[in-house]
Formats: structure tokens, sequence, C-alpha cells
């Protein structure tokens, strides 16, 4: 006999994230689950996507504070490496794809950098939300201190059975899977959004009743690389920034519920869900969520919904289908594709075959990984001449025979709104809503309720009875040697230095979402006046997409993680009621920017 539901231990949740915005959507809906059914024990940070590793664990810590969950486990980083010849040393911190990765953090951004520099400002700081908004709890990123990404998984597998989400790159868990084959065992399921199977991007389509108007850019493309389409068009960001990570995880012999865009592509964000969600702000995750969301002109529920999916799933009793409320299930039998035919064609692309009598990992040589590998957006390898289009396949989720094809559970679209009466069209978006605002499991407070008695005061010199030197401008890229050299110029006579203005490059040393640090120095030493300017993010006479020469810099322990957070000190200065704040965009609702099919 079976024990009584009574008895049955909560499901243990793992989930690997790359935090970005869809991302805390997902984990806050998570954290509003029932701990007697979910419990989540960890979460662990890709840091080789869409925010960048310092920003995005003091982000995450933040909101775990204030959902009352310092206790989950958190992992970041890590300063492993893997040799020439395949080996993989401990803590390899995923901050580069697999293909580019050795022995240090070093490395080009062969497929992040389809991801804007300044779309990484705005994801690292949630568009000046972030610091205006959380409370702050005691802990932080702290160097040497830190867990790792691979430490953290480790120790939450090992204790037992565990459902692992992957919404972000698929580094981390690659890797882990690669170095402990062994705990496989424990991994019940594992459930992930990204790819495109046969979706067809809605941007930039017309309604069908209007018929003067013309599709453009990427209206009709299988995958999302807004950025990158032009070289690849079948490609969804969260397989293609490492695709054979996503080839790893797919073909590990794990069981795979995946939300590719065909899904997430039929719940779009509507002016009815927007006005709902205006008038349903009962608790302060709810309200970080709606705020968020102004600052977007078109959106999908892209890994919430995939939350929303696999809790229902489970909910359901793990049925072979997939029951569940919010998604209609299909088996499909895929595979990621991590390289262009034709296969064994050493062209100098693809780090695991070039000049190796042996590939790396001991893959096949002219098998599916031995061909062109794309080395950036502007690929000419990818470019067809006359196409908006690209013939590059980097990172597509695609339909296979077997061998090698795996068989994974899918979803195709989001079911409709069962109550007709309701204005939210989607089943599932009237469950975001209830459970964001459901009083358990709720948050305790935000940075006004934490802090009642702060108040936004700025800080000012009075200089105008006294003599001034000569004015100075002081240009940094916020290293902390820079931090060291602006306190000097600050405690310095203003009668012989008068700072005036301080330009802030964001192709150094940090990440430009780090400018939050010198507004919070400013203002600890009185010194609100001086004005702060945002520099460019890439060097001169270089692409707006790439990394030429930043990529020199680490991005781990000693380079851009210990910068990004100035070696864990910038969380111990003082809060300036100044900081990097995005516009808040008026929103075009997705039904004037595409056609929204009901389903």
């Amino acid at each position: 006999m079976g024990e009584p539901p009574h008895s049955k231990k909560p499901r243990r949740l793992l989930l690997d994230t790359d935090m970005d915005t869809d991302d805390f959507f997902a984990l806050l809906y998570l954290l509003k689950q029932n701990r007697s059914e979910f419990d989540l024990k960890a979460v662990t940070i890709n840091a080789n996507s869409w925010s960048d590793a310092g920003h995005a664990v003091n982000h995450l810590y933040d909101i775990l504070y204030m959902m009352g969950r310092d206790d989950i486990r958190v992992g970041v980083g890590g300063e492993g490496g893997i040799s020439k010849d395949g080996k993989i040393y401990p803590d390899v911190g995923g901050y580069l794809p697999l293909i580019d990765q050795d022995m240090s953090t070093v490395g080009d951004c062969r497929y992040r950098q389809a991801i804007p520099v300044g779309a990484r400002l705005n994801i690292d700081t949630n568009y000046g939300l972030r610091r205006s908004f959380l409370p702050q709890g005691s802990r932080r990123y702290i160097p040497l201190l830190q867990p790792t990404a691979q430490q953290v998984m480790i120790d939450t597998i090992s204790d037992g059975p565990t459902t692992v989400f992957l919404i972000g790159a698929h580094t981390n868990f690659a890797i882990f899977l690669m170095t402990h084959p062994e705990l496989k065992k424990n991994v019940e399921h594992i459930y992930v959004m990204g790819g495109g199977i046969r979706s067809k991007n809605p941007i930039g389509c017309c309604l069908e009743s209007n018929t003067s108007c013309k599709p453009m850019g990427q209206c009709g493309i299988v995958g999302n690389l807004f950025s990158g389409y032009t070289s690849n068009p079948y490609a969804e960001f969260n397989i293609f920034v490492d695709s054979f990570a996503a080839y790893q995880v797919f073909h590990s012999g794990i069981p795979i519920t995946l939300v590719p865009l065909d899904a997430t592509n039929t719940i779009p964000i509507t002016e009815q869900f927007l006005a709902e969600f205006k008038q349903h702000q009962n608790t302060f995750e709810a309200q970080y969520c709606y705020q968020t969301l102004k600052f977007y002109n078109a959106f999908f529920m892209w890994d919430s919904f995939t939350s929303g999916i696999a809790i229902s799933i489970m909910q359901n009793g793990d049925k072979f289908s997939g029951e569940n409320e919010f998604a209609v299930m299909k088996y499909m039998n895929l595979t990621v594709v991590t390289s262009n035919k034709p296969y064994g064609v050493n062209d100098g692309s693809n780090p695991f075959f070039n000049g190796r009598a042996v590939p790396k990992f001991n893959l096949t040589k002219y098998g599916v990984h031995s061909g062109h590998v794309q080395t950036g957006v502007g690929d000419p390898f990818c470019l067809i001449n006359g196409s908006n289009w690209g013939r590059c396949e980097d990172g597509y989720t695609k339909e296979v025979r077997r061998p090698e094809a795996v068989q994974v559970r899918v979803a195709t679209k989001a079911k409709s709104n069962q109550d007709h009466k309701s204005s939210l069209d989607r089943e599932f978006f009237k469950s975001f809503l209830e459970v964001l605002n459901l009083p358990q499991q709720t948050g305790r407070f935000n940075f006004t309720t934490e802090f009642p008695y702060y108040r936004a005061t700025l800080y000012k010199s009075n200089f105008v009875d006294k003599p001034k030197g000569k004015p100075v401008i002081f240009d940094m890229d916020m290293s902390a040697g820079d931090f060291l050299s602006l306190i000097y110029l600050l405690k310095a006579p203003t009668d012989i230095i008068n700072l005036k203005g301080i330009l802030v490059s964001g192709n150094g040393w940090a990440d430009i979402a780090t400018i939050d640090i010198i507004y919070d120095v400013l203002h600890m030493m009185g010194r609100d006046d001086i004005m702060v300017g945002l520099g460019s993010t890439t060097a001169l006479d270089t692409p707006i997409l790439g990394c030429k020469y930043v990529k020199a810099i680490p991005k781990g322990s000693g380079g851009l993680l210990d910068s990004d957070t100035l070696f864990g000190l910038g969380r111990i200065l003082p809060r300036s009621p100044r900081g990097y704040h995005a516009c808040v965009k008026s929103i075009l609702f997705s039904f004037l920017l595409f056609p929204v099919y009901m389903m």
C-alpha cells in the first residue's frame, strides 16, 4: 500500500536562472507555493546570458530576503576550468559557453553578443526598481565565501530526489551532468523554458484586417534572436547561448518537459491583463512584478508560464501525458543543433575540433558537433545575400528522427480561460495573479517599509563663499582602483581640485550597472551635487554587439564579479536617492504590435 497523501514529502526543487525579468516572475511563483507540496531548496545563477553575476546574485538575495527565504541556497560562478584535453576541473563558473571554456574565466562572447549590453544594464538594475523597491538583508556576495553554482547543485541534488527548472542557459547543469553522472538518478524531472520547434515569431507581423501592412523583421521566424535573426532565424536565446550544453541536457536520459516559443508566443501580455493586474497588487511581490512590466512594450509569459505548467503537472499526479490546467501538451522527437552542415569541415570556427587529432570530450569526427559553429551575430557563413534571414541553426530545437532524436514532452499552446466572463483570456493569467496575491508565503516588506525613517535627501556641499580649484572631470571604468582614486579626489581640498563631474565607461573593469555604486559613494561623501554621466558601452570603432577588447577581463573573481560588487563592499554603502533609472515606456500593448491568436 502507498503512503497516505498527508505523509508525502514535499517536492524538492532547484532553479537555475539568469535572473532576467521573466525569471524572477517564475521564482516568485515558485516561492508562493505551499511548502508542504513544493519546497524550493536552491537557486543557481547562469552567468553567461541576460545578467551579470555580481548584480544578479545580490538581486536574488534581496528577493529571497523580501520573501523570508534566506534558508534557500544560492550559488553563482566558480573559478574552475576545462583543460585542452577535455578534463573538467571542479567549480567551473559557467561564465562562458562550454565550447569556449578553457582554464580561466577570460573569454569571448560568441553567443552572448546577441544580448545588447544596454539590455543587460536594465536587467542588472531591473530598470532601477531593484534598489528603490527591494529590501536589503544581511546576505550578499562576499569574495571567497560565496558558494559556487556547482557546489550548490552537487549538495542539493545529493540530498535527495530533486526536480530541476532550467530557465536560462544550460551551462551550469550540463557541467553538473558531465562531472557527476552518478547523481543523475536523483534528478526526477527537468522543466525547461527554451527553444522553438514549429513556432512563428509574431513580432513585426500584421493584423489580418490590415491589408496595407507589410510584415517586418522577425515576423514568422522560428526563433527570437531579435538582434541576430539575419544570421540565425531558428534559435531561442536560452538554448542559443550554449547550444552544446543544452544538447548534453536533452540527451542526458532524464525526463524533460519543454516549454518552447511555440507555447509562450500564445500568451502575450495584453491590455486587459495589465488592467486586471493594476487592480490586484495586494502583496509586495505583486507590486514588484507589476511595476516592472511598465518598462516593457511587449512581453510574453515565458518562464513564469513554465513554472505554472510544471506545478500543475505535478499537482495532477505527473501523468505521462503531462495533464495540466494551463497548456496543451504533445510528445515530440527533438535534438539541439550545435553545429551546421557540412560536418567535418575544419574552418577554424569549432574549438572542439580545430587542430585536434582527438576531438575534445572524445566527440565523434564527422558527427553532429563537427560542423561550422556560429562565431557571432555577424558570422559571414550564416548570412545569405539578398535575404533578411540567415542559414545558421545553432541552438535550434529541431524535430528529427531517431537515433539522434530524444522524446520530449512539449507544451504547444496556452489554454484559454475557462471562465468566459473574465477579462483574462488565458487560464494561466488567472493563476498568476491569484498566486502572487496570496496572503500566504508573502513578502514581509519592501525598502520603504523596512526603513520607514529613510528620507531621499540629497547632500550637496556649499562652496559659494569658498575659493575653487581647477574644475576636474574624472573618467572611470569603476575598477576597485578607480573607486580609491575617486575617494582621494573627493578628500582633496576643493580650492585645489574642484571635482565637477564623473564620466563612466561601460567597457572596462566593471559592468555598467555598477554606476549605482558611484552614486552611493558620492552620497556617503556628501557630494550629491557631482554629476554622473554614462558613456559608451563598447570601444570606439567596434560593433555595438560584441566584446572585442573587454573580453580580456576575467568574468569571475578578481574581475567583473568583484568589481561589480566592489568586492562585496558596495552593499554596505548608504543608499543614495540617485541611481540608474530607465524611462518608463508607453505600453504599446501586444494586440497593437501583432495579432493575438485565441487558442
